[in-house]
């Protein structure tokens, strides 16, 4: 009986030490990622560049496929040059950006996630573009922070006339 008592003992120990971070660890973990995606969001329609580094790893370790030429972006100066050549591109202001159908996914040190972004920005000329996005991005946890680490964004192509579908409905 003693036997039993210590097992149920150290069942109910475990329980208690374990068992409520990892119901919690996934849940936090894509509440994190919500919220840097929500400071993302709230950045771009602001055209605040720094803000929008913040969710980036920082050196080398960033590797970005962006609809724009360059094919790649690798590294944080120079992703973050390719926000400042956006935003002087469309200095007019964002009428429009979403985060939308977000799908987040974790493991406790890395996560992945997709969504839709639609945007309208405001060119040169004052004329407003209509922008759809796909963004499938790769985070990894660094010192407690989710940062993103890989960022793929694109948009769907028309193959009989090669152009793309800005508008990327489904």
């Amino acid at each position: 009986m003693r036997k039993l008592g210590f097992w149920f003992a150290a069942l109910l120990l475990g329980l208690i030490m374990f068992g409520g971070s990892c119901a919690n660890g996934p849940a936090k973990d894509e509440q994190e990622i919500r919220e840097l995606e929500n400071r993302f969001a709230a950045a771009f329609k602001a055209k605040d560049i720094e803000t929008i580094m913040k969710g980036y790893a920082p050196g080398a370790e960033l590797f970005v496929f962006d609809v724009t030429p360059p094919r790649q972006h690798v590294g944080f100066d120079d992703y973050k040059k390719d926000w400042q050549d956006f935003f002087a591109a469309f200095p007019g202001p964002v009428d429009k950006f979403e985060v939308r159908d977000l799908s987040i996914e974790t493991d406790g040190k890395l996560a992945y996630s997709h969504s839709i972004q639609p945007a309208i920005v405001t060119g040169k000329d004052g004329l407003k573009f209509s922008l759809t996005v796909r963004v499938t991005d790769g985070y990894r946890k660094v010192n407690g922070k989710w940062l993103i680490t890989q960022e793929h964004v694109s948009v769907p192509v028309d193959l009989a006339t090669g152009k793309p579908d800005l508008a990327s409905k489904p």
